[in-house]
């Protein structure tokens, strides 16, 4: 079987059905499904637009502005994995599958792993990963909503967003063990305006 035809086989029974269900209300309730288009679209833009506006914040500036940093390497980090991963997993899109019902364009891509999942909750896991507690739950709700919009819209199955998590999860600790508080790079870059 060629690795560019969908394939609902590939997908554990449990996953279709998850999938089904969260996706079963959309183009049914048209203020939820502009709510949640709105979510898929620009989560992760204002997700990115909330890191950088922190970069002058008052508190704890070099810390804060260490962990900005470290939230963007996660993010590119992350998309560097999933890039990585869709060497080795080429799975169909759901709506490809006929499993969900598509509200916003088609993908030109393959399912797994979510890059909105991987980019939202690399930036939730850096700002939790050093300390910032509150505004790291803040974003990890934020990833969550944003990860469950894309299963909403049709657009992925619910274990993509899970990969998706796991990959930004990961690089954010990878960047955590790497990129390193107080060094030479890091005042450089933290000094900056």
């Amino acid at each position: 079987m060629s690795l560019h035809q969908p394939d609902v086989n590939e997908v554990s029974p449990m996953d279709q059905e998850i999938t089904r269900w969260i996706n079963a209300p959309a183009g049914n309730f048209a203020a939820l499904d502009m709510a949640t288009v709105a979510v898929t679209r620009y989560g992760v833009p204002l997700l990115v637009l909330l890191v950088v506006a922190q970069w002058w914040g008052r508190q704890d500036r070099p810390h804060l502005r260490h962990t900005c940093v470290a939230a963007g390497l996660s993010f590119l980090v992350g998309l560097g994995f999933n890039q990585m991963v869709l060497l080795f997993v080429q799975r169909a899109r759901p709506y490809d599958a006929g499993v969900s019902h598509l509200i916003i364009e088609r993908s030109a891509d393959w399912s797994f792993p979510s890059d909105h999942s991987t980019a939202s909750f690399a930036i939730a896991a850096a700002f939790l990963l050093h300390g910032f507690r509150g505004r790291g739950s803040a974003l990890l709700v934020a990833a969550l909503v944003v990860g469950l919009s894309r299963v909403y819209v049709g657009t992925h199955y619910v274990t993509d967003v899970l990969g998706g998590a796991a990959t930004g999860i990961v690089a954010a600790i990878l960047v955590c063990l790497l990129y390193r508080e107080g060094t030479r790079a890091d005042r450089l870059v933290t000094g900056i305006l």
